[in-house]
C-alpha cells in the first residue's frame, strides 16, 4: 500500500501539511503516517546544569499527546483513512530522511511570509529536501484546501469545484521522466489541467545576435516550442485525460513559475541528486520556487 508521511512539529506549518497530506491520501488510497523527531537533549544543559528528567518527560509527554491529537483529528475528517503515527528520539532530519525512505511522499509544513506569497524554508525543511531520495511537497501555513479550487460562481473559495491547474516547471537539456511523470499523475488523479512552463534564454544560445535579430529570434523560439512538444508527446499519449498547456517563455524559469503559482493547485519542481561528500543541495529554479511559489511545492528527485 502507497505510504504518505508528514513530519509534525506542533507548528501551524507542520499542520497545514498534516492536512495536505490527509487529503493527497484519500486521493491516492494511501496509508497516511505521521512522524514527529524528539531531538535528543544534550548531555548537560547551559551554564553547567543538567536537564532534569521532568522536563524531559513532559517534551515527551507533550509529543505524544500532539500525535494523538492530530491522529484523531484527521480521523474524523477523513473516515476510513488509514492513519499510523511514530514518536522517534532520532534528531529531526536523519529521522524524517529515514521516514522519507520507506514512503511514497514526504510532506513538511514550511513557514508562511506573512502577507506575502512564499514560503521561509527552515533548516531542517532544506536539509531534507536537498538530500532525500524521494520526493518532498512543502505546505506553507497558511494553505487551506479551497486554495487548490477554482472560486465558485460568487468568486468564493470552494472545495467542490474543480482543482487548478498542477504547473510543472520543466529543462529541455535535461528532461527528467520522473519528475515529469509526477506531474502527469498529479494532475491526472485532480482531474485537473497541466501548465508545462519551460524559460529560455536566446541570448544565451546566439548571444548578442539574438537580441537584435528579430528573425532569429523566432526561429529560435519556434524551435524551444517544438522541442517542448517533442519531449511531451509520449505523454500525451500515455495520459490521454490530462489538458495540457505547453509555455516556452522567455527569462528565468523560476520568475515565470512563481508567477504561475499563484493560480495553481501545486507546483512541480525537479531536484537532481548529487552523490558530493557533504549533503546536497537544490538548484536556483528549485530555490527560487520554495522561496517565492504562492501553492504547495513538490520537490521532485531524479538522475
Amino acid at each position: 500500500m502507497p505510504t504518505i508521511t508528514v513530519g509534525l512539529d506542533g507548528s501551524p506549518a507542520s499542520l497545514a501539511a498534516a492536512d495536505w497530506a490527509a487529503r493527497e491520501a484519500v486521493q491516492r488510497e494511501a496509508l497516511l503516517h505521521l512522524v514527529h523527531a524528539e531531538d535528543p537533549p544534550p548531555p548537560y544543559a547551559p551554564f553547567g546544569g543538567v536537564p532534569s528528567l521532568g522536563a524531559i518527560d513532559g517534551q515527551h509527554e507533550w509529543a505524544a499527546d500532539l500525535l494523538r491529537k492530530a491522529e484523531s483529528r484527521l480521523a474524523r475528517r477523513h473516515p476510513g483513512l488509514l492513519i499510523t503515527s511514530r514518536l522517534t528520539g532520532d534528531q529531526a532530519v536523519p529521522a524524517l530522511l529515514a521516514a522519507a525512505a520507506d514512503s511514497d511522499l514526504l510532506v513538511l509544513g514550511s513557514r508562511g511570509l506573512g502577507t506575502v506569497a512564499g514560503f521561509l524554508v527552515g533548516s531542517v525543511a532544506q536539509a531534507v529536501v536537498a538530500r532525500t531520495v524521494r520526493p518532498v511537497v512543502l505546505v506553507r501555513a497558511t494553505e487551506h484546501a479551497a486554495d487548490e479550487h477554482l472560486p465558485d460562481a460568487a468568486g468564493a473559495g470552494a472545495t467542490t469545484t474543480p482543482y487548478r491547474d498542477v504547473v510543472l516547471g520543466l529543462d529541455l537539456e535535461q528532461p527528467s521522466d520522473t519528475v515529469i511523470e509526477f506531474a502527469f499523475r498529479a494532475a491526472q488523479q485532480r482531474a485537473a489541467g497541466l501548465r508545462v512552463v519551460h524559460g529560455w534564454n536566446p541570448a544565451a544560445v546566439y548571444g548578442y545576435a539574438a537580441a537584435v535579430d528579430a528573425g532569429l529570434n523566432e526561429e529560435l523560439a519556434e524551435e524551444t516550442r517544438n522541442g517542448l512538444s517533442d519531449v511531451l508527446r509520449p505523454w500525451k499519449d500515455r495520459f490521454p485525460g490530462v489538458k495540457l498547456h505547453e509555455q516556452a517563455v522567455i527569462g528565468g524559469a523560476g520568475r515565470h513559475l512563481v508567477h504561475a503559482s499563484r493560480d495553481a493547485a501545486l507546483v512541480v519542481v525537479g531536484r537532481k541528486n548529487r552523490r558530493a561528500a557533504v549533503g546536497g543541495r537544490v538548484g536556483p529554479v528549485t530555490h527560487a520556487v520554495l522561496q517565492h511559489a504562492s501553492a504547495p511545492v513538490a520537490v521532485v528527485p531524479h538522475d
